[in-house]
């Protein structure tokens, strides 16, 4: 199967089998069928996971949880967005098709189409179970409907139970521990490592949603800015090291809500048939990250732990995307079905044996953040180059709130700094039409190749499988692709 094959046509005889089972929702049918919880924390990259080599930050859960299953070292959202990328996560289909194309807030009014069919609804109407708790942020309650909503989940709430992990994982326990005989979905949304409103708070670095008092159940980790790890594709002030240092505390704060959850399926003895899967909507709020389709916006953690698979401690290489969330949890679920069409494909095999033929490539398109901030993009990346496409690329490039008021952007604009980190300020802010990147000799994206004779042909070639992406997924902003 290649992953050009956007929309789901392909037969899978055991899964048709299961989906048949599932329509079943008898005690006896259900009970054979696992458990699934999805973690989704909000802005965290894997610069600080112990399990993806930062020595620093103190993640012990999720290094646990990656311990005990699987991480995926070439996973991917497909928008560095907020709402646009978890109407991707919970519809299997690309944003700009869904209709999510920027922030849900009442004031962008962005919402996806009545029409959609999430995961949630068909997860019910196989005999799931269905909670969520923590942020939410995606619109229209009725295409996004949980059979039982734990927490409103108001989005960037400092008072949110999304800032207050632990207590998020003690308000699950009636829902975890109800024995009916379904198996049920948990849909887990931590705030944490959201940067905190008011955003502006220059000179000093952004909360985080720290806070002085703490968190009930939370054991704060506080860090020095002189042992974090400053990425590359940020500058290393003063500034930018306090922020990731109120950034790190955050991540140990939401780590230790996920610890809680895990203890609490243990103890319940629902652990051994429990998929728990944690992943993050996109990359860590900073400029050069979130909102871009460079890869510290969209490469991001994915953690599979699947008692039932056997396998530990694993890595795998199948070059996932958040298109493929839904359809994996329906697979494990017993009801992907062949009618379903996503524009992604389920990656569950690829937790039992590592690597998995045809995930070779991935999309992503990004329209909107905030409803001012109009910059469609569109990219393609296999195992070496990335092609973004900037559609508008005529504008100014428009960074976010959370960005634009950030100590660490404010530090260098504010002393005429040319240069934010590896990339100058003007190349992060005007782009040019065509970004073609060799990731392989150029991970940190610097050396743009599109006007490179040479790289001629691959240029031309992706460009192809962009316009077979758009036609193929009916994206409103194509195809029109021309050299």
């Amino acid at each position: 199967m290649k992953r050009r094959d956007f929309i789901q046509t392909a037969t899978y005889c055991a899964a048709a089998v299961a989906g048949l089972a599932a329509l079943n929702v008898n005690a006896g049918a259900a009970a054979k069928r696992p458990n699934i919880v999805l973690i989704v924390s909000d802005d965290h990259g894997t610069d600080a996971l112990g399990c993806w080599g930062n020595q620093v930050v103190k993640t012990p859960a999720l290094d646990r949880l990656a311990g005990d299953g699987v991480r995926f070292t070439h996973a991917f959202c497909t928008t560095a967005s907020c709402s646009p990328s978890r109407s991707v996560i919970l519809s299997g289909l690309h944003n700009h098709a869904n209709g999510m194309y920027g922030l849900e807030h009442t004031f962008h009014h962005f919402k996806s189409h009545d029409g959609i069919k999430s995961l949630p609804v068909l997860l019910g109407e196989a005999g799931y179970r269905t909670a969520r708790i923590g942020k939410f942020h995606i619109a229209p309650e009725d295409v996004f409907k949980f059979e039982t909503v734990l927490s409103e989940g108001a989005a960037n709430n400092m008072k949110a139970l999304g800032r207050s992990p632990v207590e998020m994982a003690e308000k699950c326990k009636d829902f975890l521990n109800a024995d009916n005989g379904r198996p049920f979905f948990l849909y887990f949304c931590t705030d944490d490592p959201h940067r905190g409103i008011p955003f502006d708070t220059w000179p000093g670095p952004n909360p985080f949603g720290n806070r002085k008092e703490g968190y009930p159940g939370i054991a704060e980790e506080i860090y020095n800015p002189d042992d974090v790890t400053v990425p590359p594709f940020l500058p290393d002030t003063a500034e930018c090291r306090e922020e990731i240092a109120q950034y790190y505390q955050s991540v140990s704060r939401m780590d230790q809500g996920v610890g809680r959850l895990m203890e609490m399926l243990k103890r319940a003895g629902l652990d051994d048939n429990t998929v728990v899967m944690y992943i993050s909507d996109n990359g860590i709020a900073f400029a050069g990250a979130k909102t871009t389709l460079y890869e510290p916006g969209m490469r991001l953690p994915c953690i599979i732990s699947d008692p039932i698979s056997g396998r530990r401690n694993a890595v795998s290489d199948a070059m996932i995307s958040w298109v493929d969330v839904t359809p994996t949890i329906l697979d494990y679920a017993g009801a992907l079905k062949e009618d379903n069409r996503f524009h992604g494909h389920s990656f569950k095999a690829a937790v039992g044996k590592g690597h998995l033929d045809g995930f070779d490539e991935v999309y992503g398109s990004h329209t909107f953040h905030q409803v001012t901030m109009y910059y469609p993009m569109r990219v393609v990346r296999n195992r070496r180059y990335k092609l973004i496409w900037n559609l508008a690329h005529e504008l100014e490039f428009p960074l976010a709130a959370d960005l634009i008021k950030s100590s660490a952007w404010q530090s260098v604009v504010r002393r005429g700094n040319p240069v934010y980190g590896k990339r100058t300020v003007d190349a992060l802010m005007h782009r040019p039409k065509y970004e073609l990147y060799d990731l392989e000799h150029d991970p940190d994206e610097v050396n743009n190749l599109a006007d490179s004779l040479r790289h001629r042909p691959v240029l031309v070639d992706l460009l192809g499988k962009l316009d077979i992406f758009q036609r193929e997924t009916s994206d409103p902003w194509g195809p029109y692709i021309g050299l």
